[in-house]
């Protein structure tokens, strides 16, 4: 048993409308999009995971539907570079947008420090040794790759509906 957050009433669990007053339940769509969520990965055979890099959380059930299925585009821009300050600003009260506008934001961020980083260390070992800083300026620039399947991860989860943290730099809140 629940009480509808509008009127007070008691309401039964699974109802999706408060039968007083006609407003939604929170819980309900958040349930049933999890028992969906559920439901799809039965179907899909996915396997028990095993801990470890790409077990990441998985916080879908925390959204509303609604939200999820009206703010895909905006989380998928979320994921393409300077375009995550679409999301920000035009989606502000998705909490499904900005849960991955927060995670574009988050890759962003690393790659611009990443990129700093890597100009810097290969300059000052080019100085050294043409040699060596083409070895290394060859082995760093590879390092993008990963930052690229970062974000097509991102972009598949947004475009599933699902919000599920980036593996090793997800769990870093920029925006709240």
């Amino acid at each position: 048993m629940s009480y509808c957050g509008n009127c007070g009433k008691r309401v039964e669990s699974g109802i999706r409308f408060c039968p007083s007053c006609g407003m939604p339940m929170p819980g309900a769509a958040t349930e049933q999009r999890g028992e969906q969520i559920k439901a799809e990965e039965q179907q899909a055979g996915v396997a028990v995971k095993v801990k470890g890099i790409g077990n990441t959380a998985d916080t879908t059930s925390d959204f509303l539907a609604d939200d999820i299925t009206q703010n895909k585009a905006m989380a998928i821009l979320a994921y393409f570079g300077p375009l995550v300050l679409i999301p920000i600003f035009a989606a502000p009260t998705s909490k499904f947008a900005r849960y991955h506008a927060n995670q574009g934001l988050v890759l962003l961020i690393t790659c611009i420090i990443y990129g700093i980083v890597e100009v810097v260390l290969s300059s000052f070992l080019w100085i050294i040794s043409w040699y060596i800083g083409s070895f290394v300026s060859s082995l760093l620039g590879l390092l993008w790759i990963l930052f690229t399947v970062l974000a097509i991860i991102g972009i598949i989860n947004a475009a599933s509906g699902r919000a599920k943290e980036l593996p090793v730099i997800g769990k870093f809140k920029i925006l709240k």
